[in-house]
């Protein structure tokens, strides 16, 4: 009799795998299907001008697939995604604009892209001051129609630089854009070459140099709910299991890409949420892409958009995602294209 009871649990386990198994190969097939091997991005006509404030007309933004040219094009891009940020977007872009109108010469041109990622505040009102003040070839204002999320919105802003190098900057000001020099020294280090002075060389090279605040862990540590650092150890387990292995901070929102590295890592990019950084780390490394992490200085500033639970659960998703669809061939690699 116990004997039987063994033989049949045995065949019960063995059914339930071979369900298991049928299962997921299903879910493979499907998921396979279903989507899209390369990201289908669809732009607006308003989204593809912007609107310059001196000559009052609608002009069409340039793409990143142009070839950089010294006749029109600048040194560095800086790219911006806000949404609802009127309250934080001014101290910021005072910082950086007056770094950089500083640095103006004959060895250093740049613009800001500030993509509003379908803002219903004040944000566009606010960033038209700047673009009048400066003018359109130093100030530019994306408008997107719709949220997209983070990443959506970086992606559109990347798609539309004219810089040799593009620097993504998050519209709170967390990080102090003065450690935009240390960036360019690691950059530098990683080319060989100094991209205020050879340009167009640095436009076909590749590497990404991420702003890291992993020094600041156990700071942050001590300020956080014990529930908080576990979703924040959770997620970092994630990213290290299943995507990006040897950067310690992935989601710093400060990073320098040379213009090649940016064009070729955002056309594989799917994901448009706040997890896109893992995904553009991801591919970098798949295609052999040179990445440096650098300390930078970071301060926590209120208001931050996401919400504490439901933002890491979606985080960690999109990350096994990430893995799950380049692994099944579901997304396609930039550089392995046929």
């Amino acid at each position: 009799m116990f004997s039987n009871v063994n033989l049949s649990i045995y065949e019960l386990f063995c059914n339930g795998m071979l369900g298991l198994f049928f299962l997921f190969i299903t879910c493979c097939v499907y998921v396979y299907l279903t989507s899209s091997r390369v990201p289908i991005v669809y732009v607006s006509d308003e989204e593809r001008h912007f609107y310059d404030p001196r000559t009052k007309k609608r002009c069409l933004f340039p793409s990143i697939n142009d070839q950089w040219s010294d006749e029109r094009d600048v040194h560095l891009s800086v790219i911006i995604p806000a949404f609802n940020e009127e309250h934080r977007l001014p101290p910021m872009l005072d910082e950086c604009l007056v770094m950089l109108h500083n640095r103006l010469g004959l060895h250093f041109r740049y613009e800001v892209i500030v993509v509003s990622d379908g803002s219903n505040d004040h944000t566009v009102d606010i960033s038209r001051i700047y673009a009048q003040k400066y003018g359109s070839r130093r100030f530019r204002i994306m408008e997107l129609v719709a949220n997209r999320g983070k990443g959506g919105a970086v992606r559109l802003g990347i798609q539309s630089a004219r810089g040799a190098v593009l620097l993504l900057a998050d519209a709170d000001g967390a990080t102090r854009f003065e450690d935009l020099l240390i960036l360019e020294r690691h950059l530098k280090s990683l080319i060989g070459v100094d991209y205020r002075l050879h340009p167009d060389i640095v436009a076909r090279k590749v590497a990404i140099v991420c702003g890291s605040r992993a020094h600041l862990e156990k700071r942050a540590k001590a300020t956080r709910s014990y529930f908080r650092t576990l979703l924040m150890y959770g997620f970092h387990c994630m990213v290290w299991l299943f995507a990006v292995r040897g950067i310690r901070d992935t989601q710093c929102g400060f990073k320098l890409l040379t213009r090649a590295a940016a064009r070729i890592c955002f056309a594989s990019l799917h994901v448009e949420g706040w997890a896109f950084d893992v995904e553009m780390l991801y591919i970098a490394q798949k295609l052999k892409i040179p990445v440096s992490e650098v300390a930078v200085n970071w301060t926590e500033i209120k208001g931050s958009k996401i919400i504490p639970v439901f933002s890491w659960i979606q985080m960690g998703k999109d990350v096994f995602m990430i893995w799950f669809k380049y692994r099944i061939g579901a997304w396609t690699l930039y550089g392995e294209r046929d």
